[in-house]
């Protein structure tokens, strides 16, 4: 039995049972010894909401029928079109570093604005020096309403890399234990909710000793007891996102407005081919948790073309506007901080690129 064989049964067996939905792609399952099909919502030929599957010349197993209903009128094409109306454009804004608060600094910029989002959230409580909540939930809505932001300023089918891990909480005296706050899952949900699509887990990979200072395992290397057992960690998370979409990845190669960048964005050899990067840390004097500029630097080849513009909302010393501007990427950073945006204007590696520069009086929320 063909592929077309099998297109031709299960055609003849959704126009009898449920005319709603469209035909995926028929494969053959070595496993199960049978023909699968995905069964579509119609509006976009890509949701499944539904399987059937094809043996010796009939259907054999279907998803329930009254379910796969259901999922095509979860999505309708007037909700589709408010996802995914605006074209592929180009706004002629320069390069530019703004004091401010990222929630109120970006509200007033168009679709389109920002063709990649890299950056790295401030840790929750952590490093009280750098940002502070009044609780963990406050931390997520800060996340949620900055990310909603980014995700309108973003091209459609463009992508929001977040560089994150677990936060260990120090515990305040003997008797109570430290914790672990799982912010890399939990943001998960809040990109999920915004209308961002999952795409890519890469873990930063660092040298061994460089998690002891934060005091994990140090017990368990000294008497080893069971339940004690704390690894050093050495990792982070690179979580990568789509603003969702119908359309597929080369949609945007195909109608990219500028053909030459393309070409000139093509990456050579010697790139990541694992989700694991090994990269050695970085440190600076003024700033308690900068990304080392090798990160910034795969991250925006990879997911951005010669001439877009990237975001970083919660820009720090402006490592990723340096990488991106010597890229020949334009940058929009914010950042709330006095002090680091100050060093960014100062920093000649940012400036030989002209940025324009907003200053807090311009947001209130600044500080």
């Amino acid at each position: 039995m063909t592929a077309n064989d099998v297109r031709g049964i299960v055609l003849s067996w959704i126009h009898a049972n449920i005319p709603e939905v469209s035909l995926g792609l028929p494969e053959f399952d070595d496993r199960l010894d049978q023909w699968r099909i995905a069964l579509l919502a119609p509006h976009n030929g890509r949701d499944p909401v539904g399987e059937v599957r094809v043996a010796n010349g009939q259907v054999v197993f279907s998803t329930d029928l009254d379910l796969a209903k259901e999922r095509c009128r979860q999505h309708l094409p007037a909700e589709l079109e408010a996802r995914t109306k605006h074209p592929i454009t180009f706004r002629p804004i320069p390069s530019r570093i703004v004091l401010g608060d990222a929630s109120e600094a970006l509200a007033d910029y168009p679709p389109g604005t920002v063709q990649l989002v890299f950056t790295s959230p401030p840790y929750f409580n952590a490093k009280p020096e750098y940002h502070e909540s009044a609780g963990y939930g406050d931390y997520l809505d800060l996340l949620r309403d900055i990310f909603s932001k980014c995700h309108d300023m973003l091209s459609e089918g463009r992508f929001l890399v977040v560089n994150t891990s677990p936060i260990l909480i120090r515990r305040a005296h003997r008797s109570t234990s430290s914790r672990r706050l799982p912010i890399t899952f939990d943001l998960h949900a809040v990109l999920d909710e915004l209308g961002f699509e999952f795409i890519d887990d890469i873990i930063w990979q660092k040298p061994e000793g460089a998690g002891w200072h934060l005091g994990r395992g140090r017990r368990f290397a000294a008497d080893r007891q069971p339940l004690q057992y704390k690894p050093v960690t050495v990792t982070e998370n690179v979580v990568v996102y789509r603003k969702r979409t119908d359309k597929l990845i080369d949609w945007n190669l195909r109608n990219h407005p500028d053909p030459d960048a393309i070409r000139a964005s093509l990456i050579e050899d010697g790139y990541e081919r694992t989700n694991v990067w090994q990269l050695q840390p970085a440190h600076h004097r003024q700033h308690p948790a900068v990304f080392p500029e090798s990160l910034a630097e795969r991250v925006i080849r990879y997911y951005s073309f010669i001439g877009d513009m990237v975001l970083d909302p919660f820009a720090g010393v402006g490592t990723t506007g340096r990488v991106a501007g010597r890229l020949g990427r334009r940058f929009f950073m914010v950042e709330k901080s006095l002090d680091y945006f100050e060093l960014q204007c100062m920093d000649i590696d940012i400036q030989r690129f002209f940025p324009d520069i907003l200053d807090f009086e311009f947001f209130a929320g600044s500080s």
